[in-house]
């Protein structure tokens, strides 16, 4: 197959997005109906979801998928004397005109099949689709791991059909013409996408854009992931598309905030229940599932169905506390054990740990709000008592690194002496306090929100979430490092690595969706069912006013909070209560307060004002039991609001300054390895050429494959110590076998002084390979540096860097064959 990435670095035409909402002219092989909700109200700029105003008149979990389709918004044509366009834009037509190649881009990831009407094609033609700017390809295990084929013939339509479902995550598309014999035309081209009928019935916006847009890309990163009868973990069909347990936590939490579709979260709760896809936190994620759930509907008969079930699973938790020997996966992270690589290591039993110690905490609280006092007091003393064993050891809070402390913190039973411990030692290196996984980062910022850390969680926000819209994201990711950004190209191929192939659209990245709405909106139920409430919103620095709805059973909470003007609204539905208000006025100084035209307080409190216990302290008024109706705040000032300016924290890696050598080629004697070096399966497959360094312990090669063979001697290859040439050896990643492509080299070294190292690469067969460099601190797992990408080394090229102490050096593969490395050298 050839490989199209030089298409989009050309230019492009624009064209207006067109959304078609009726029945295709081939309705009968149509995969699901057509569209029938309407569209209403005002365009919701923030939001990637082209139908985010339509709505569905009481749409359950019973509705089948629908369909609408969608016309590319940018297309590129390498190959110019091989299409006519004219008619494009207008008329949907393509006149193909000679054997080429012709790209689109859809404008935003869609769960959807592309195809195109033609009553005259005459040639050999193949479509492909991506996430990404490149036809793409994944794990081996997918029905078609190359996302190009021959398109199927229904009559005068051409479908892409690359599974049984047929629909893929599909961002960019491509038609090749093949063969040419005479001229005919592409018509209709299009995107048939598929949709589960539900309602945008939450909402957040504020004063920053970039966290409104955050708050609808999670959203929308959900909704492209429900499927007919349960929640998709993945769109682009790579062998596993299917519910995963624990990745539901944070999309099913994202849902219930954004849409309201409750009796959806509780099929997919059922469907679940006995699944915990051999991952001894998911079946603890199920659980704290269950408990959002109740907490947002208070669904009293549900949770008496599955107290059993949540009980075993937490009864099994508490039975291998001390002993998890079968974690199966704690997230992607290096400092996690790399997904499925090391998962049972020392900072992931920390965090099983505490997560389980949450669990019971969370639960038994539960119990005891249902009258459960039996399970309450077993749960409570669960949690209680094995935190009491984890202080008794002198050097935990030392011990655990980021994922354990946010876990730790988000028990709610450490102390603020602790929660300042742990944040002094892991929460204040920007790059670090950063989980690979966006589904590990929602509860890091659940710890900061915990410690009262806004204005650090908002940064990491922006530079997980925010940094993949930046990217080109229109959903959010699997994985992501911010670096990624200055070595990648807007939308290019994503580093592939622990989890093979990257998706690009991966739910369980939503999490962030539910904190802004309960974080910085402030909406969050006291009891089950949001029959009392809070609303404390928190403007984080640089922040002035929120606003945003969450959906419950009773009926819409709404707020609205602008600490600038000082007007502020808040709708409490009937059969409710607000506990508890809190109005943000900054840092001014408040001269009177008016509710609903009735002054409440005035340099004093008046008698309307205890009515509702009207104080104001740290930047807040608090006022208490709002009963159901609608409210309209006005807080005056003494002075105007003047936003506190936002202060981020600068990039710090141990190892910054990185070189490249393309001219040395595999003459390195002389120039690189004067301490040591190895040239990797030199003599024969298993078998290196090598002198370690005195300051080197030794070297240790995982997930590798050996590659040896005999070639004709060329300038890039490789050379012994004598400037002899032999054959060509390399180690490579295992591609494209699911969570093999990557492989590491750990450095084990006795100093921490620092040295030389020169990485070697050569892509001997010109397979375009492109490589990802990652490196760690081998102690700590943590970040290094800022990820490097390597790229045309078809002749050869070496990455020189300083580094110190053992580390851990990570390669991936971005696109090509594998990746592969050759050599390795100390000064």
């Amino acid at each position: 197959m050839r490989i199209y990435f030089l298409m989009f670095l050309r230019s492009v035409l624009f064209a207006p997005l067109i959304l078609i909402c009726s029945f295709s002219l081939f309705a009968q092989v149509s995969k699901y109906p057509a569209i029938s909700g309407r569209l209403t109200g005002a365009p919701v700029t923030s939001s990637p979801d082209p139908i985010v105003r339509m709505r569905w008149l009481n749409p359950t979990a019973a509705h089948d998928l629908e369909t609408y389709q969608l016309r590319p918004v940018k297309w590129t044509v390498p190959d110019p004397g091989s299409f006519n366009l004219q008619q494009f834009q207008s008329k949907n037509i393509i006149e193909v005109t000679g054997k080429g190649d012709i790209g689109f881009d859809f404008g935003r990831t869609n769960a959807a099949w592309l195809e195109f009407d033609s009553d005259d094609l005459a040639d050999s033609v193949t479509l492909s689709i991506s996430e990404y700017n490149e036809p793409a390809i994944v794990n081996t295990g997918a029905i078609h791991p190359i996302k190009t084929l021959a398109p199927v013939k229904y009559g005068h339509l051409y479908r892409l059909e690359l599974n049984p479902e047929l629909y893929e995550g599909v961002r960019f598309g491509w038609i090749h013409v093949l063969s040419h014999q005479r001229n005919w035309h592409i018509k209709n081209l299009r995107l048939v996408c598929q949709v589960k009928p539900v309602n945008y019935n939450g909402s957040f916006s504020c004063s920053d854009p970039e966290l409104t847009k955050i708050w609808y890309t999670g959203a929308y990163t959900v909704k492209l992931n429900l499927q007919k009868d349960y929640f998709g973990a993945i769109l682009m069909e790579r062998s596993d598309r299917f519910s995963w347990t624990g990745d539901a936590y944070p999309s099913q939490a994202a849902s219930m905030v954004a849409f309201g579709n409750y009796d959806f979260v509780k099929k997919n709760l059922v469907n679940t229940a006995k699944l915990d896809n051999g991952i001894a936190s998911y079946a603890l994620y199920w659980v704290l599932s269950v408990i959002d759930y109740i907490n947002y509907t208070g669904d009293v008969a549900f949770l008496k169905e599955n107290i059993a079930n949540a009980s075993q699973k937490l009864d099994n938790a508490y039975q291998n506390f001390n002993n998890p020997v079968k974690l199966g996966f704690y997230g992607w992270d290096e400092r996690l054990g790399a997904g499925f690589e090391n998962p049972t290591n020392t900072e992931t039993k920390h965090a099983y740990a505490m997560l389980s110690i949450r669990a019971w905490f969370e639960f038994g609280n539960l119990m005891k709000k249902f009258g459960e006092e039996k399970l309450a007091d077993k749960y409570l003393h669960y949690a209680t008592g094995k935190m009491d064993e984890e202080r008794k050891k002198s050097s935990w809070l030392n011990e655990f690194g980021l994922h354990a402390s946010a876990d730790a913190i988000n028990t709610m039973l450490t102390t603020p002496q602790e929660d300042s411990a742990f944040y002094q030692h892991n929460y204040m290196d920007r790059a670090n306090r950063l989980s690979y996984s966006p589904f590990n980062e929602f509860f890091i910022i659940g710890a900061m929100a915990k410690m009262n850390k806004y204005n650090d969680a908002i940064s990491a926000i922006k530079d997980c979430w925010g940094g993949q819209i930046s990217y080109g994201g229109t959903t959010f990711f699997e994985v992501y490092r911010p670096s990624w950004n200055l070595i990648l190209g807007k939308n290019d191929a994503p580093v592939n690595n622990q989890c093979g192939y990257t998706s690009l659209t991966h739910p369980w990245s939503a999490g962030v969706v539910k904190w802004l709405s309960e974080e910085v909106l402030g909406i969050k139920p006291t009891s089950p069912g949001f029959k009392t409430f809070q609303i404390i919103p928190h403007l984080a620095d640089g922040l002035t006013s929120v606003k945003g709805t969450i959906p419950t059973l009773s009926g819409d909470i709404s707020a609205d909070f602008n600490a600038a003007s000082g007007i502020n609204k808040i709708a409490v539905p009937k059969g409710t209560l607000a506990e508890k208000i809190s109005i943000p006025t900054g840092q001014n100084a408040v001269y009177k307060i008016s509710m609903n035209g009735v002054v409440i307080w005035i340099k004093s409190a008046s008698a309307e004002a205890k009515q509702y216990n009207t104080r104001i302290s740290n930047g807040y008024v608090f006022l208490e039991n709002l009963k159901p109706g609608k409210y309209n705040f006005k807080v005056t000032y003494k002075k105007a609001y003047q936003p506190t300016a936002v202060n981020s924290l600068p990039w710090k890696y141990t190892i910054n300054s990185f070189k490249e050598d393309s001219l040395t080629g595999g003459q390195w004697n002389g120039k690189y390895g004067t301490d040591g070096f190895i040239l990797f399966n030199y003599f024969k497959a298993g078998k290196h050429l090598q002198k370690l360094p005195v300051y080197v312990d030794s070297i240790v090669l995982r997930q590798d494959k050996n590659i040896y063979m005999d070639l004709p001697a060329a300038n890039a290859t490789l050379r012994d110590t004598t400037g002899a040439y032999k054959s060509l050896g390399a180690i490579a990643t295992q591609d494209h076998i699911p969570c093999l492509q990557t492989m590491t080299i750990d450095i084990h070294a006795s100093n921490s002084v620092p040295h030389q190292m020169a990485l070697y690469f050569l892509d001997w067969d010109n397979k375009n390979r492109r490589s990802a460099i990652e490196i760690f601190d081998l102690k700590t797992l943590n970040l290094s540096a800022p990820v490097q990408l390597v790229k045309n080394y078809k002749g050869g090229k070496y990455v020189i860097f300083n580094y110190s102490g053992s580390t851990r050096i990570r390669i991936n593969q971005v696109r090509g064959e594998n990746a592969a490395i050759s050599g390795l050298f100390f000064k």
